[in-house]
């Protein structure tokens, strides 16, 4: 055998470093990219809590005097939704807090934001189709496909004879007698516009849980959600799923279209206290949000989560949760409060072209015509699934913009369960759930998968 020469055995040496480094990414460069991914989904802010107190204790004083001992700093309280609050402490006063018997667990704050929108091509392109542009903390490398979200600077098209959204005929709930009156929907998201000609007489109160000092919408995202819900039937715009339905502008995300698990929280606890259980008029609740997190299938207790505690509460009070299923592309399992199946009717994105069933439509850019979005999460958490791509609904400046993901698909459903409540009232969210699941249409009924991950219904309304 020839010796090797130095050249050639530094080659060798460099070959087998290269191979060391590119064969792991190679074969398991998947896992790596998702784990990141899911890193950067569940960040913790850092010293920030939530405290959630056992129920029996005197929440007022107990606080006061947990955050004196600590040497904290106080975000916020919650006395409806948890017994608890919000509030920053140094890792060193963390043991303080934890230790106190009165206090049944910490949660660390995590940061959330909306279940981002997609970038639109095609049809409505005209009109203003892409997403708003966000730069939530801390920056999340692109899934796939990867979001985009509206720019700010794109304006909104104003409208002047009412047109019917794809989504709103697709689930059939255009000419129902049922408009959902009576019914009350808080939208958790980043406000309203509340002088929106298509919303304003339907909006009668709300919460600030995040800055500024108003419940009014910064971001845009807020009020595209509550026109599917409830859009005036008003010859102007769009129409939503429910338009006699009243709205509840409950802002938990900034104008970027982030927030944290605990300005969510303040939301829900709002929220619970307007519940039918304690004297309120809410039923309904649309969260198209979302960040990393499991579900424990036991309202939080066994692993310590005070956002999926909370939600569980507001189930308790009366309140039907509807929530995106996010736009990962992946499985809903490993995204709250999408996963929350003991909670919360969970929905996946349909991708629909011309608002009718049975696959007829132009493709869109996230697959075939009534086909499941490819950007949509999947999985056993995941209830129904409702139109989701290039949907046309109100917009900041009175104006109207079509977008996409499964945020737009969550107020298809929480429309419906108003209409479902609005004829049967006193229905619990499970009851609720059911009846959508079962008014819905199956799998090869109007709509196909070709990925092989959604068995879910898609949302019809005609008969609730």
């Amino acid at each position: 055998m020839k010796a090797m020469s130095q050249g050639g055995f530094l080659s060798a040496i460099l070959l087998v470093i290269f191979s060391l480094l590119i064969i792991p990414q190679l074969i398991f460069g998947e896992d790596v990219r998702e784990r990141d991914e899911r890193a950067v989904r569940e960040a913790r802010i850092e010293g920030q809590y939530i405290v959630v107190l056992q129920d029996s204790v005197d929440a007022d004083s107990a606080e006061q005097e947990i955050i004196a001992r600590a040497g904290g700093e106080r975000l916020g309280s919650y006395r409806s939704a948890l017994t608890g609050f919000a509030a920053r402490f140094s890792e060193s006063d963390l043991a303080v807090v934890a230790n106190d018997p009165r206090v049944a667990f910490v949660s660390e704050d995590r940061i959330v934001s909306i279940a981002e929108s997609v970038r639109v091509r095609g049809a409505r392109d005209d009109v203003g189709a892409e997403s708003h542009r966000r730069k939530p903390p801390p920056p999340a490398p692109p899934p796939s496909p990867p979001p985009s979200d509206e720019s700010p600077t794109t304006e909104a098209v104003k409208a002047s004879l009412q047109t019917l959204p794809t989504g709103i005929n697709r689930i059939d709930a255009e000419f129902l007698s049922n408009k959902g009156a009576g019914v009350n929907v808080a939208v958790i998201d980043t406000g309203i516009q509340l002088s929106h000609p298509d919303l304003k007489t339907n909006i009668v109160g709300g919460k600030n849980c995040s800055t500024g000092s108003s419940y009014n919408d910064g971001n845009g995202h807020g009020t595209h959600v509550a026109g599917t819900i409830a859009a005036l039937d008003n010859g102007v715009g769009v129409v939503g799923v429910a338009p006699s339905a009243k709205l509840w502008a409950v802002r938990v995300l900034n104008n970027a279209g982030s927030g944290s698990w605990s300005s969510v929280i303040c939301g829900i606890d709002f929220v619970t206290s307007k519940a039918p259980k304690n004297g309120g008029p809410i039923t309904v609740a649309n969260l198209s949000l979302g960040g990393g997190g499991v579900s424990d299938n036991n309202c939080g207790n066994s692993n310590n989560d005070a956002l999926h505690k909370a939600i569980c509460r507001a189930r308790d009070a009366g309140v039907t949760i509807v929530v995106a299923a996010g736009n990962s592309g992946a499985n809903a399992a490993g995204f709250v409060p999408a996963a929350y199946d003991d909670a919360v009717i969970t929905v996946s994105a349909l991708a629909d072209s011309n608002g009718l069933s049975g696959g007829g439509g132009a493709a869109t850019a996230y697959g075939a015509d009534d086909t499941f979005a490819s950007f949509s999460n999947w999985g056993t958490p995941v209830d129904i699934g409702a139109p989701g791509v290039s949907i046309y609904s109100t917009w900041l400046k009175s104006g109207y913009k079509s977008i996409s993901g499964t945020s737009m698909a969550s107020p298809h459903a929480a429309g419906a369960a108003a209409l479902y409540i609005a004829n049967n009232p006193g229905a619990l969210w499970s009851d609720v759930r059911d009846a959508l699941v079962a008014a819905g249409e199956a799998l090869g009924a109007g709509h196909t998968d070709p990925s092989g991950k959604h068995s879910e219904a898609v949302l019809q309304a005609d008969t609730l």
